[in-house]
């Protein structure tokens, strides 16, 4: 495992900010970490990344126990929130520092420049950079000494729609060969980047899911479109079903309470009561009011 986490627990006196948590991330893999505000997200990155020690449990990082803390952080690619950048310096210059810390060739400087995307604006100062190129250096500071794991804390905060894409694609790519366990509020950088997501709410994981799990657990809507328009009522007869509406014209969201495909069920009623069916679909359950259901106990 890349990320290994059994029974974390972190106290700041009487408050937990962490209780008990417990999960592991493989490579290669891209995971979102979820919570609300105060959920200890950036508290479990900075135990795993030994910037802060926790009070109960274990955890290792690339097979290096976090108590190894010299290890551990010659073997991660960290960009905390607050992306900590010298604004005076070159991009090069500052990558070239970065790299002697890490001691690693000056010729690995030219390659995260071209896989970043930052040769265009690697000639300028960083303080001159936008903050879409700011998270590109901080990523290819990450990226200097190839590790396997990358940890990288809300990093398409601020971001414009362009640098968003640009971002969201970049770390796709890396998450083709490494591990990559992110954190974001964005609901919609989630659905387009991960491969799973862990939530955490009040200290505690509430679900660890691949995505495609978690938005099947509760319930399903199936889109359906005939030729005339039906009763709500008479489409209520359909077993499972929470809530029918009727979107325009002769189009319905019918909304089932189980996971199970609701569609075969659908088009078997429609056969049997002679409705015929224009376009039959399953629509996704939106990932924001899965997280809201879980984090607002």
């Amino acid at each position: 495992m890349s990320i290994t986490v059994n029974g974390i627990s972190k106290h700041y006196g009487n408050q937990k900010a962490l209780n008990n948590v417990s999960f592991e991330v493989k490579k290669p893999e891209i995971v979102g970490f979820l919570g609300p505000n105060g959920a200890g997200k950036s508290t479990m990155m900075k135990i795993l990344t030994t910037y802060l020690q926790p009070t109960n449990g274990r955890a290792s990082v690339n097979n290096h126990n976090i108590t190894n803390s010299k290890h551990v952080q010659l073997s991660v690619g960290y960009l905390p929130e607050h992306n900590p950048l010298y604004l005076d310096l070159y991009v090069k210059e500052y990558l070239a520092f970065n790299a002697g810390v890490y001691k690693v060739e000056k010729t690995r400087i030219n390659d995260v420049i071209e896989l970043t995307g930052l040769t265009p604006e690697a000639h300028k100062k960083i303080g001159q950079l936008s903050k879409g190129y700011r998270q590109r250096v901080g990523l290819a500071t990450a990226l200097l000494h190839n590790p396997d794991v990358l940890i990288l804390d809300e990093p398409t905060t601020g971001l414009d729609p362009n640098q968003l894409i640009d971002i969201r694609n970049l770390i796709k790519t890396i998450g083709k060969t490494k591990t990559v366990f992110l954190s974001t509020h964005i609901m919609q950088e989630v659905e387009a980047m991960c491969n799973r997501v862990i939530i955490i709410n009040k200290g505690e994981i509430v679900a660890d899911k691949k995505l495609s799990e978690l938005r099947n657990d509760k319930e399903q809507t199936v889109i359906v479109e005939f030729d005339y328009r039906v009763e709500d009522a008479f489409l209520k007869q359909l077993p499972k079903v929470s809530k029918v509406t009727n979107t325009h014209d002769f189009v319905y969201e019918i909304t089932f309470n189980t996971s199970e495909d609701m569609r075969a069920h659908v088009f078997d009623f429609a056969h049997d009561n002679k409705l015929k069916i224009l376009q039959l679909n399953q629509k996704n359950a939106s990932l924001e009011n899965l997280f809201r259901d879980l984090t607002t106990s």
